[in-house]
């Protein structure tokens, strides 16, 4: 009897359905039910793209990104000027001189129309030729081991700009990559690894009195340069159509002072602000040196496409003919005798300089470029007869070398060091403190990286960094031109 007037109860009180539970519409009897809308698939794009361009500022404005690669960049370009200048001091008074080639009249009216700068103008005294001359090479040397980094980047440009200003015409290719990546590292960071200022910092050796008199003698030597109105000294069409030599040297020097008082007088907010400034204007200077590198290979490449003798891959046999470009004559003739090794390096110099700036995109493949291009000027080096030029753009190439790779390959080179002075030698090998070392992990694998953030917010950590205190320059922890 219970059951039937259950079963009564249910009849006349059916159960809500699924719908009527959740507050859907309750479709009609005999009527199929609407379909559920399509989820967008542009739903949190807005998010994950401000949620990026967050995480990309506060990367960019708290730690100094690429420091290897500037570091790396840095030695590369400052080691071939070098060994450039050591090899042509025989021939420097022809090349340079006041009595070259090039003479000095014709240098006087050719940087009175371009407005190019050059110290060599100053004077027509061998005396002051060899001033220059030893001070470029002084200069490299400086920038090379990273002693004074900023001012030595300055007095490095200057160098740079003074001899090949003075002859244009001297070069083979690879003095326009030192002219231009001379420029570019001023605005770099390019000291924080591998170089004197990191290991004095990471001994705690804050004292820069030898960078305060580097400072007075060349503020001296610019009022001086000044007052006797030295050729090149233009408040504008200088460095910039807009900006001069004058206001853009006396503002250095202006930044060094302030630099230098706020450290010592304001090491709080002021110096944590100074040092975001510094962050964005290393990453855009490291910016301009990934697309000057690119521009260099893509505009290269495609006016290879448009030559014939590279279309019909006969463009290398000629040049292993010409005795400037033979220096092993017999390796030479070797390589020109097979056609089917002339036809793949003629294409595939082509393809690798058209395609390398697409692939920057991927990681695995951009490396492989990589690798091959700096194979194929190590080549040129040994073939044609071009150490400088290979040298140079070797050196700008490493811009595009993994942090890992690099810090590889400097624990390689600095292992004897430590093996043989101990602890001591252990942190002037390393030349930057343990946090800053833990830092640049952020940098060493992209894809490493994304699968970290895909980790459910649950799961360990894989590793323990420690506190992130400030920097090896006191940082804050992460929160074609023409002159």
């Amino acid at each position: 009897m219970s059951e039937a007037l259950n079963e009564a109860a249910q009849g006349a009180h059916p159960a809500p359905s699924h719908e009527a539970v959740r507050g859907g519409p309750v479709p009609a009897p005999g009527r199929t039910p609407a379909p559920a809308p399509v989820p967008s698939p542009f739903a949190g794009v807005l998010d994950s793209a401000a949620g990026g361009l967050s995480r990309g500022l506060a990367r960019i404005t708290g730690t100094t990104v690429g420091r290897y690669q500037a570091a790396v960049v840095r030695i590369g370009i400052s080691l071939t000027w070098l060994l450039f200048l050591l090899r042509e001091w025989p021939h420097r008074h022809e090349l340079y001189g006041p009595d070259g080639a090039w003479s000095w009249d014709l240098a006087d009216r050719l940087v009175a129309g371009n407005h190019a700068f050059t110290l060599l103008l100053w004077g027509r005294a061998d005396v002051w030729f060899e001033v220059v001359y030893t001070g470029a090479i002084l200069a490299s040397v400086m920038l090379l081991l990273g002693w004074r980094t900023r001012t030595a980047s300055l007095l490095f440009m200057i160098g740079v700009l003074s001899l090949q200003n003075r002859s244009v015409f001297v070069g083979d290719g690879g003095d326009n990559v030192i002219h231009l990546m001379a420029i570019y590292l001023v605005v770099t960071r390019c000291g924080q690894v591998w170089s004197l200022d990191s290991r004095r910092r990471a001994r705690g050796r804050e004292g820069d009195g030898a960078g305060i008199a580097l400072w007075i003698v060349l503020g001296l030597m610019l009022a001086v340069a000044q007052l006797l109105g030295r050729t090149g000294l233009t408040w504008t069409d200088g460095l910039l159509p807009w900006l001069g030599w004058t206001p853009f040297l006396w503002g250095f020097l202006l930044l060094q002072a302030v630099w230098w008082a706020v450290r010592r007088y304001a090491p709080g907010e002021p110096r944590t602000v100074l040092d975001i400034l510094a962050n964005i204007l290393h990453a855009a200077g490291l910016l301009v040196i990934v697309v000057e590198v690119c521009l260099i290979y893509s505009t290269a490449g495609w006016y290879k496409v448009q030559g014939s003798r590279w279309q019909d891959g006969t463009a290398l046999y000629y040049p292993l003919h010409l005795d400037d470009f033979s220096p092993w004559p017999g390796l030479s003739h070797a390589m020109a005798a097979s056609g089917l090794m002339v036809m793949v390096i003629t294409y595939g110099t082509v393809i690798v300089q058209v395609a390398f700036p697409f692939t920057l995109f991927n990681r695995r493949v951009k490396n492989v470029l990589l690798a091959l291009m700096m194979v194929e000027h190590a080549s040129i080096a040994v073939v044609l007869g071009l150490p400088f030029f290979s040298l140079a753009m070797i050196a700008a190439d490493a811009v595009f070398l993994p942090t890992g790779f690099l810090r590889w390959a400097g624990d390689r080179v600095a292992r004897p060091l430590r093996r043989g002075g101990g602890a001591g030698a252990a942190a002037d090998g390393a030349g930057e403190p343990a946090d800053a070392r833990a830092r640049d992990a952020e940098d060493t694998d992209d894809a490493e990286k994304a699968k970290d953030a895909e980790r459910p917010k649950e799961a360990p950590a894989r590793a323990v960094a420690g506190p992130r205190g400030p920097g090896p320059d006191g940082e804050p922890a992460p929160s074609n031109l023409v002159v």
